[in-house]
């Protein structure tokens, strides 16, 4: 399989190396003066103190380990990236999630671990912030909609929870499993999916350095509407592989049917890897539209990330096993 190499980025989009190194400051006064402003009851922490919250702001408070793997391209804008989101949970609008968000109850929080695991059974998420190092990863987001953003996630690896808990001989597959609430969350009312949304990786794509659980972003804490307090980044498939408020994980032997697999099999396939080459059924997935930018760039392969994931797919046919 070729080797896919970052295209040469044009200097009016490279983020001052001032501004990089004291983001988090600029990051911190914006996100204070926006909810101000906007008074987004999706943006403020509730009255009663998160436990989860208190392990995590001292840590988003500290100088994180920073690694920017989104070939110097500029930050999307936070209020893009907060108020244009898929979270059907909420609705099917790019604005539902930041209107009903608010909904969400996040505290307390705990996943289930269950499963191909030495120690499974349901991790509240501070004993997971206490037990873990979070580090900042700034990464490209590729939606299957064919648009795009670049955002600073903050969180851990996911090898490194699934390494604690102890993976068996037959851990093959990893599925995520979001938080089902319809009395609180309206979109699972609706019958968009078959509730609750399930993901799933294999098990090497889960335990590659690049795929995260994030539990911050822009250097706060996840926003409600970007899938607070817990959510799958990997960064080189399509956003959709990328679930939400995760409540479960499974590790298993045999392979799942996810969530959009079993809604339209056509059309999205297990592994959901950014391919220009292969078009969704609907629209071409050669090009993009950057959100905050005109026009439209090209897709990369992998999402940009092929030298470090390709190995993955060797001798697999991309077009067979989108």
């Amino acid at each position: 399989m070729p080797r896919y190499r970052y295209p040469v980025i044009p200097e009016s989009e490279v983020t001052p190396k001032a501004v990089f190194d004291n983001r988090r400051h600029f990051l911190r006064q914006g996100f204070a003066v926006g909810a101000a402003v906007m008074l987004a009851p999706s943006m403020f922490l509730t009255k009663n103190a998160h436990a989860w919250a208190d392990v995590l702001k001292p840590a988003l408070e500290s100088d994180l380990p920073s690694q920017e793997l989104a070939g110097g391209e500029a930050l999307t804008d936070f209020r893009d990236a907060t108020t244009y989101n898929n979270f059907y949970e909420f609705g099917t609008g790019k604005r539902d999630p930041e209107v009903f968000a608010h909904n969400l109850p996040v505290d307390p929080w705990s996943i289930t671990l269950e499963g191909e695991l030495d120690k499974t059974g349901a991790i509240p998420l501070e004993d997971i912030l206490k037990r873990h190092s979070l580090e900042e990863r700034i990464y490209r987001l590729r939606c299957v909609e064919a648009w795009s953003m670049v955002i600073p996630w903050i969180g851990i690896p996911l090898a490194d929870l699934l390494n604690h808990h102890g993976l068996t001989s037959r851990s093959k597959y990893v599925e995520f499993e979001s938080l089902y609430d319809p009395d609180n969350l309206r979109g699972q009312r609706r019958s968009i999916i078959d509730w609750p949304y399930r993901e799933a990786l294999r098990i090497d794509e889960a335990m590659h350095p690049l795929t995260l659980l994030a539990v911050g972003m822009y250097g706060e804490k996840m926003p409600n509407q970007n899938g607070a307090p817990i959510r799958l980044v990997v960064p080189w498939k399509y956003g959709f592989k990328s679930i939400k408020s995760i409540a479960k994980i499974r590790i298993l032997e045999e392979p799942p049917t996810t969530s959009w697999q079993a809604r339209n099999p056509e059309e999205y396939g297990f592994y959901a890897n950014v391919n220009p080459d292969v078009n969704h059924p609907r629209w071409s997935q050669a090009r993009e539209r950057r959100i905050g930018e005109s026009g439209r760039r090209e897709t990369l392969m992998f999402n940009g990330y092929g030298d470090e994931v390709a190995h993955l797919y060797k001798g697999m046919d991309l077009q067979k096993h989108y």
